[in-house]
């Protein structure tokens, strides 16, 4: 559930190239290429970028909850490169999902998870629907958030803080980038900020640190995995492909995912269970070295463009191809048969 939206690249020569993103939109896209069913709640207008981003979403699977077009214009995030491939984006949007929108999110279960984030969660009319959205859905679905933070749209961090902290307290899973974090805690620095949220709601929080890997944290231990060394392209939407693959990884494992009816939430239950001592949870490395490997296909293409299951699979196995010279990607395991 969140934005989608156009990122409006600059060429080589100058021209502008518009392409389909949106934090929580991209996520969407990750988890149906990797032959996830995946529905996503979101907003678009009735114009040129509106069509774009529809048939890019719907063409890999993407079901797009009722509601989803309206007579605002569609978001747009113009992109400008940083010298080592980094994106920094300045946003033209209006965030609020429709009547019919928010009647198909509680009107009913029927989903397993639940995952938003980003602009979406931080911008009046639309964060307090999803906010009332993560709360509804609690009681039959596993719910994540990523902050994707976008200080030049936010308040200040003391401002933003405790809207973050009610999101994370309802979580299962929560990720989020070490510049997410420096920003929202400058006093404690990431990782403390991220070993201190492990410690209320969710039962994993996962620290992403770029080409320096990433750390899971649970309430009573955490895990490095390091990053699959790639040639970047650049980082649009690496995040995002990090974020789909583990929660594809999680879902294969049996450690997210409710059964669509009220009071029943298996991967809860096994969350917790799997994270209570001191020990790495048992298939959490698996599905963290899957999300590494998204991450850096995605790098090494231009814009947001996870893998599908057959590229992840090819690289996965010990004679894959290279991501970068002289690197191999990790071992990961594919045991639902994806």
């Amino acid at each position: 559930m969140g934005e989608a939206l156009v990122d409006v690249l600059t060429g080589d020569q100058g021209e502008l190239r518009p392409t389909p993103g949106g934090s929580p939109a991209n996520v969407a896209l990750g988890l149906a290429r990797l032959g996830r069913p995946v529905r996503l709640a979101t907003r678009t207008g009735d114009d040129t970028y509106g069509a774009l981003v529809r048939d890019h979403l719907t063409r890999d699977g993407v079901l797009l909850v009722d509601g989803a077009t309206d007579a605002n214009p569609t978001a747009t995030a113009t992109v400008t490169f940083r010298q080592n491939g980094s994106a920094r984006y300045d946003f033209a949007l209006h965030w609020q999902l429709s009547t019919a929108t928010t009647a198909a999110l509680h009107g009913g279960t029927g989903y397993a998870h639940l995952h938003t984030g980003s602009l979406a969660t931080a911008l009046a009319p639309g964060a307090a629907q999803v906010l009332a959205a993560v709360r509804a859905a609690r009681p039959w679905a596993t719910v994540s958030y990523d902050p994707n933070l976008r200080p030049t749209l936010l308040d200040g961090p003391e401002v933003e803080r405790p809207r973050v902290e009610a999101l994370v307290d309802l979580a299962d899973l929560v990720k989020a980038s070490e510049e997410d974090l420096d920003w929202l805690y400058p006093d404690l620095g990431a990782a403390r900020a991220a070993a201190d949220w492990a410690q209320r709601g969710p039962s994993l929080v996962v620290l992403t640190r770029g080409d320096a890997g990433a750390t899971a944290f649970w309430p009573h231990g955490s895990y490095e995995v390091p990053a699959v060394p790639v040639d970047v392209a650049d980082t649009v939407g690496a995040g995002d492909a990090f974020m789909s693959g583990l929660l594809h990884g999680l879902l294969a494992a049996g450690l997210l995912g409710g059964d669509g009816t009220r009071d029943q939430v298996p991967g809860r239950a096994a969350l917790r269970a799997a994270t209570r001592s001191a020990q790495t949870p048992d298939r959490v490395p698996t599905a963290l070295r899957l999300a590494a490997l998204a991450a850096a296909v995605t790098c090494g293409r231009p814009g947001a463009d996870p893998p599908t299951a057959a590229e992840l699979r090819s690289l996965a196995e010990p004679d894959g191809r290279r991501l970068a010279r002289n690197a191999t990607a990790p071992p990961v395991s594919w045991e639902d048969g994806r």
